[in-house]
């Protein structure tokens, strides 16, 4: 064979269009490395010894291929799906309730080794309500009963592969679902307002899921779905002061909440205190649970009328049940900040 001869340059080609083939469809996960396969893409023009298999033949890896580049530019985003659960737990210092999330470890790149929001792909035969429901189940073990729809987060640059848009919903975990929780090393509970750099944007989505709880605290009754069936009226301040991270006047506050529609007093009481026991109330509002605004929009009564009660907070009418109302109609954080 002539060097330079068609059979040679046939010859040489039979050989690097299938090493060029395994190199492209590695490409994105990082599986081809100078001297093997695994463990990191190969540089530009790196020299790849045997990489997967033909023989001593060393061939030289060109550069990225801009076609690619332009290719994935032009592939349809991702969908994905991500939930930010909250419940309260005793703080580990003072012992009062705090606002805590259970975040996964991310055992593969990108983000490797930091904490996220539970999450996953959207698969073709869910709904994204189901989908919500898998993610919490699968990773961990949680079925909380208020489940909505918080907003979409597309950022251009928020995942560093591909482009991903991730459908976001939010949940409120009862003291009873909570305690369900399944930890690990890979999955770990966490102080809302003292987390560390998250995987992606997720900082920002538990700040914008906390923005809007704070928001629903302060003109309805979604507080009621941090408690159980039963409270005392100091478990409900409790709550609006681990979630609102302020103190409150606990004469007022009592005040104001028992003039509030909706919250009504039972015969029995809490027991196991050094001090007289508190009586015990129960919230007696429709509970919006399980929710999806897929296609529905804010909730309403069969008649037509919602009742309406005053925040123990701020005083001001509002919605007695926590509507579930597309994001939009939620004054918007601004652009700059939220995705």
């Amino acid at each position: 064979m002539r060097p330079g001869s068609p059979e040679e340059q046939a010859a040489v080609l039979s050989v690097a269009a299938p090493v060029e083939a395994a190199s492209s469809a590695a490409a994105g996960s990082g599986a081809i490395r100078s001297g093997g396969v695994g463990g990191g893409a190969a540089e530009p023009g790196a020299v790849v010894s045997d990489p997967v298999g033909f023989g001593a033949a060393t061939v030289k890896t060109a550069r990225p291929n801009s076609a690619n580049v332009t290719e994935r530019m032009q592939l349809p985003p991702s969908l994905a799906i991500s939930t930010v659960i909250f419940a309260l737990r005793p703080s580990a210092v003072s012992g009062r309730p705090t606002l805590w999330l259970p975040l996964v470890r991310r055992i593969r790149e990108p983000f490797k080794g930091l904490w996220a929001l539970p999450g996953g792909p959207l698969t073709q035969a869910e709904s994204l309500l189901d989908a919500a429901g898998r993610n919490l189940r699968e990773t961990t073990g949680l079925a909380p009963q208020y489940l909505e729809q918080l907003y979409a987060f597309g950022g251009l640059h928020r995942s560093p592969d591909q482009r991903v848009v991730s459908i976001v919903y939010w949940a409120l975990a009862q003291p009873t679902e909570a305690v369900l929780a399944e930890e690990s090393a890979n999955v770990r509970w966490f102080r809302a307002d003292k987390l560390e750099r998250l995987a992606f944007d997720h900082n920002e989505i538990v700040e914008y899921a906390l923005w809007r709880l704070r928001n629903k605290m302060e003109y309805g009754s979604i507080a009621y779905h941090l408690l159980g069936r039963t409270f005392t009226l100091a478990q409900v301040r409790e709550v609006y002061e681990a979630v609102l991270d302020r103190k409150l006047d606990p004469a007022n506050f009592r005040r104001q909440l028992k003039a509030t529609a909706h919250i009504e007093a039972t015969e029995d009481y809490l027991q196991g205190g050094k001090h007289r026991p508190p009586r015990l109330y129960r919230y007696t509002g429709s509970a919006a649970v399980l929710s999806s605004v897929d296609t529905a929009g804010p909730a309403s009564s069969p008649d037509g009328d919602r009742p309406v009660s005053r925040s123990p907070v701020r005083g001001q009418p509002s919605d007695s049940t926590p509507a579930m109302v597309h994001p939009a109609e939620d004054p918007a954080p601004a652009p700059s900040t939220f995705h």
